[in-house]
């Protein structure tokens, strides 16, 4: 496995972001396929060699018998591509698939810098987490924790602010839509929506 985690590998950028997970071996030539958690897979496609780390306690397991191997720190990969609704790939080294399966679970990071330039108007989530939300009449309504997809559109986690008596529990969650959010401002860190703290 020394080629697929040679000692010539960029240092784990700072700006890591998790963006897949290796689901399984794809054919028997030493193929991977992978979920991509972005709906638009190009950055994880352009990429030339993905940082991973190991499993973590989700239900993707590796074999046992490969669970002692050292888990390489990144993965280099030779070619990719969208197949229906996952991602394959091929990676240097591995030819078999042995080899792949033993990758099963393998968390897949790139730099948020490598992330192409979003449109007007949209956001990754990556850059949405950790925002102050305000109402419009500056109200504070806690920050952003997360994100859920619902499918038509997502939906804000925040956690509410500390000053804030929860008696509906400690999260509020705002529908990321135009007619609820005022304004983005990733220079201040702020989003505006139009909200009421009894919502």
């Amino acid at each position: 496995m020394s080629s697929v985690a040679g000692a010539n590998v960029p240092a784990w950028p700072e700006d890591a972001v998790e963006v897949g997970r290796v689901l399984d071996a794809w054919g028997i030539k030493g193929w991977i396929k992978v979920q991509c958690f972005a709906d638009d897979p190009q950055a994880l496609l352009d990429a030339t060699r993905w940082h991973v780390q190991p499993p973590d306690d989700g239900p993707l397991k590796r074999p046992v018998a490969s669970a002692a191997a050292a888990t390489p720190r990144h993965l280099a990969i030779v070619s990719s591509r969208k197949h229906g609704d996952v991602i394959v790939a091929q990676v240097r080294g591995v030819d078999d698939r042995n080899g792949a399966e033993a990758l099963r679970g393998l968390r897949i990071f790139l730099a948020r810098g490598a992330f192409p330039k979003p449109r007007a108007g949209e956001y990754y989530w990556v850059d949405l987490i950790g925002l102050s939300v305000v109402n419009r009449d500056g109200v504070p309504m806690g920050t952003v924790t997360g994100l859920i997809d619902t499918g038509p559109h997502s939906v804000l986690r925040l956690a509410k602010p500390e000053s804030e008596a929860n008696p509906d529990g400690d999260e509020r969650l705002i529908p990321f839509v135009g007619a609820y959010v005022d304004d983005v401002n990733m220079a201040d860190r702020v989003i505006t929506v139009d909200w009421g703290l009894d919502f």
